[in-house]
């Protein structure tokens, strides 16, 4: 509480107009806290262009009521106060977890009451009578500190939850022409995007190109995997917390004015399908515990690897929540129907990876290209990445893995009887053009690896994936076959 003598601050009331345009704040909250009418009006009529939501009380009690019950980026609190004092309040929120920036102000000021406010966990400290302009200052870099660290949050998360994916769509086929212009063309509207296509396809991928194509560009993108998280938990992840106990922001207030991405969207239990058909209807959500609603500005992406109109069918997903998903929906191409794609994504794998292991590229011959394009990928994109990241810790590409597949495509009649011969890590003696089986394929890969390990049996087997004790009983079978003896190693 300010005494009867203390002087109004600065141009009261035509301040904030006089003031040249400054940066805004549309998705801000801020609360202040002071007992003096006057102050309150000043500080809301000057604050109210510049943020989202402004809202004034009267003592710490009432303050600490509102926000039991909704979010605040920025409190503006007075020391004095009748009853609770301003750091009193502030020391209750902190012990609370409640990590919201608060700038005190006060007309009665020392250096040990300055001290006792930063170590309570204010972030900054005004002095009566201010200026208009001293308060913007201090609301932007509370702001600003509040932005970095919800990045810093988001940017643990995502490092904790997931190996970041390669940046950019690789490709020069038709089909990833294709979900180029797809992208591109939705990127300008803030239409709901259904992603959906074969697990390892790069759906996150492709939603963080539409993030990066669309005007919420500058904005966050805030990646959930919701099959990985759990049913119990998972509203409190989403919409935050908003209880007496326990007050969190959650992935909804963190993605504001940018874009979400609920991958395995068709993971979410039925109540929570029900509440995010509100939210997309609404734009407002609810934090767990709380009687009130927040508004939201984020776009929604949206993926399944399992085609939800089956879902739909078998009962496990709301018909009406999969129509307002679906406004625009983008199907990403299998490897195995771009498979002239490999040479540049093997490429582009090669560059990124190595880079991050430590380690030196390696190089991929034109028959080990053509060797990758008789698998059907499975796994897809995200299966190639592997192989590459595999290959390149071991020093050569290593398609052991590969071998089982390769046999399935080959019962099934998907192996040309004309592919090509893989070359080895190492420069093999020369293999003759033609038909060959899986079983001579085999041989003269692991030929080649001992060959260019010099016989060491041990290195070799690490470089094909398998154990020494296999790599000995191979070469037990082909010994009736009169193949030379391995040098021992």
């Amino acid at each position: 509480m300010s005494p009867a003598s203390d002087p109004s601050p600065a141009a009261p009331d035509d301040t904030a107009a006089a003031l040249p345009d400054q940066v805004r704040w549309p998705h801000a909250a801020v609360l202040v806290v002071d007992d003096e009418p006057g102050m309150c009006h000043f500080l809301e009529r000057m604050l109210a262009p510049r943020v989202g939501q402004v809202r004034s009380c009267g003592s710490a009690e009432d303050a600490e009521q509102l926000l039991q019950r909704q979010r605040c980026d920025l409190l503006i609190l007075d020391i004095t106060l009748p009853g609770a004092s301003g750091l009193t309040l502030l020391k209750r929120l902190r012990a609370r977890g409640d990590g919201c920036e608060v700038v005190l102000i006060t007309a009665f000021a020392d250096l040990d009451t300055a001290i006792e406010a930063l170590r309570a966990g204010a972030s900054d400290f005004l002095l009566k009578p201010f200026r208009a302009t001293q308060v913007l200052a201090a609301l932007q870099r509370g702001l600003e500190r509040a932005r970095l660290k919800r990045e810093n949050w988001l940017l643990r998360r995502t490092l904790e939850a997931r190996t970041p994916p390669a940046d950019g769509l690789v490709g020069r086929s038709i089909p990833i022409k294709g979900l180029r212009a797809a992208l591109q063309r939705v990127a300008a509207v803030d239409s709901t995007v259904l992603l959906t296509g074969e697990s390892g396809t790069g759906k996150e991928l492709a939603a963080a190109a539409l993030h990066a194509l669309s005007p919420h560009a500058a904005g966050p993108f805030v990646p959930v995997n919701c099959a990985l998280m759990s049913p119990a938990l998972i509203e409190g992840e989403l919409f935050g917390h908003g209880g007496e106990r326990r007050q969190r922001d959650g992935l909804f207030v963190y993605a504001q004015g940018g874009t979400l991405f609920l991958d395995e969207v068709g993971e979410l239990p039925p109540p929570l399908q029900a509440t995010l058909l509100r939210v997309l209807e609404d734009r407002r959500i609810r934090p767990v515990g709380s009687e009130h609603e927040l508004p939201v500005a984020v776009r929604i992406v949206a993926a399944s690897n399992r085609p939800l109109i089956e879902e739909v069918e078998a009962g496990r997903f709301r018909k009406d929540l999969y129509y307002r998903l679906q406004v625009v929906e983008i199907a990403l191409p299998p490897l195995r129907s771009h498979k002239e794609d490999i040479p540049d994504l093997v490429a582009h794998f090669v560059a990124t990876l190595a880079p991050r292991l430590g380690v030196p590229p390696i190089e991929v011959s034109a028959d080990e290209l053509a060797y990758l394009a008789q698998y059907d990928w499975p796994g897809n994109v995200r299966e190639l990445r592997n192989l590459i990241e595999r290959s390149l810790i071991v020093g050569a590409l290593n398609v052991s893995a590969l071998y089982q597949g390769l046999a399935r495509s080959e019962r099934r009649g998907r192996v040309p009887a004309s592919a090509p011969t893989p070359a080895p890590p190492a420069p093999p003696a020369a293999v003759p053009a033609g038909p060959v089986d899986l079983q001579t394929l085999e041989k003269r890969h692991i030929l080649a690896v001992l060959d260019s390990v010099d016989g060491d049996k041990t290195r070799a087997a690490q470089l094909l994936g398998i154990s020494r004790r296999t790599l000995e009983r191979r070469w037990a079978e082909w010994q009736d076959g009169g193949a030379a003896a391995p040098p021992a190693g």
